[in-house]
C-alpha cells in the first residue's frame, strides 16, 4: 500500500503550478531556518525544502556552496537542525523536506535519523548521492513504516529505463533535474523542452517537480507546461542574500515568480 503524506495530499489537491522554494538551513545566520520557513508559509509557497549544510556538495552551484559554508561557519549542524525543528508543526502544515548528502546522515547514523525526521514531522528526503540500490536494501522499509517519502532525480541523460525504474521505487515526486549541470546553471531552452516532453510522454506514476534554472516568472511558467509545478533554490538564496531576511522581502520573490 502506497503511504500518504503531506506531499501526496498536496500534489491531489492541486495539480499545477506548485512552487517549491529551496533554502539553506542556518543561512544567513543560525537561527534563521524557522524565521525563513514562516516567511515562506506566509508568502503561500506550496512546499519547502531545506538544506542540510555540506563542506562538498556535488550538485550544487557557487551561490548554495557559498550559503552552505556560511551555514557550517555559523555552527549548523545535522543535529542542531533537527534540534531546530522541533515542535515546528504546531504551526505549519505545508510539507517540508530535508535535502543534503549521504555523508552528514552516516555521521549521524541512519536510522536514528529517518526516525528523527518522521518524529519531527518531516514529510520526504532528497539524497542525491544515496545509491538506488542501498535505498532499497538499507533505507526502504524504514521509509515506508515512517511515512518518509523518498525523492528520486533525473537527468535529461536518465534512459527511459532508468527513469521509469526510478519512477517505481520513488514516492511523492519525481525530481527532474533540468539540466546536466550544477544547481542554479541554465540549458539552452530547445534541448530542455525536449527532454521535458519525453518525460511528460512515459506517463509516470509519480508527479514531477523541475529543478535547477529556475530563476524567473516565465521559466517557472515553462517548466510548469511539461510537469505539475518547479522548484526555486539558488535564485531565493540570491535574493535574500541581496534583500535580507523578511516577510516583505521573501512575499516579493514569490509574487513575483507565481504567474
Amino acid at each position: 500500500m502506497r503511504m500518504k503524506n503531506r506531499i501526496h495530499r498536496l500534489f491531489e489537491n492541486k495539480k499545477e503550478n506548485i512552487l517549491s522554494i529551496y533554502f539553506t538551513a542556518g543561512y544567513p545566520a543560525i537561527d534563521d531556518t524557522i524565521k525563513i520557513l514562516g516567511y515562506l508559509a506566509d508568502a503561500g509557497v506550496d512546499m519547502v525544502e531545506i538544506g542540510i549544510p555540506f563542506s562538498d556538495p556535488l550538485a550544487d552551484g557557487p551561490v548554495i556552496q557559498q550559503t552552505s559554508q556560511q551555514a557550517i561557519a555559523n555552527g549548523m549542524t545535522l543535529s542542531r537542525l533537527l534540534e531546530q525543528l522541533q515542535g515546528f508543526r504546531e504551526a505549519f502544515s505545508l510539507p517540508v523536506l530535508l535535502m543534503g548528502y549521504l555523508n552528514p546522515v552516516l555521521q549521524f547514523g541512519e536510522e536514528r535519523f529517518l526516525e528523527a525526521c518522521a518524529r519531527t514531522g518531516i514529510d520526504g528526503l532528497i539524497i542525491p548521492d544515496l545509491p538506488l540500490d542501498y535505498y532499497q536494501s538499507h533505507w526502504a522499509a524504514s521509509c515506508q513504516r515512517l511515512q518518509l517519502s523518498n525523492i528520486l532525480l533525473i537527468t535529461p541523460q536518465s534512459t527511459t529505463a532508468r527513469i521509469q525504474q526510478l519512477d517505481q521505487v520513488s514516492d511523492g515526486f519525481i525530481y527532474m533535474v533540468a539540466s546536466n549541470s550544477i544547481t542554479g546553471a541554465n540549458r539552452a531552452d530547445e534541448e530542455q523542452q525536449a527532454y521535458f516532453r519525453r518525460v511528460q510522454s512515459l506517463g509516470l506514476r509519480n508527479p514531477t517537480l523541475v529543478g535547477f534554472g529556475i530563476d524567473s516568472r516565465q521559466r517557472f511558467a515553462a517548466a510548469c507546461r511539461y510537469s505539475q509545478g518547479a522548484i526555486v533554490g539558488t535564485a531565493f538564496l540570491q535574493h535574500i542574500q541581496e534583500k535580507g531576511v523578511s516577510k516583505a522581502s521573501v512575499r516579493a520573490f514569490v509574487e513575483q515568480l507565481r504567474p
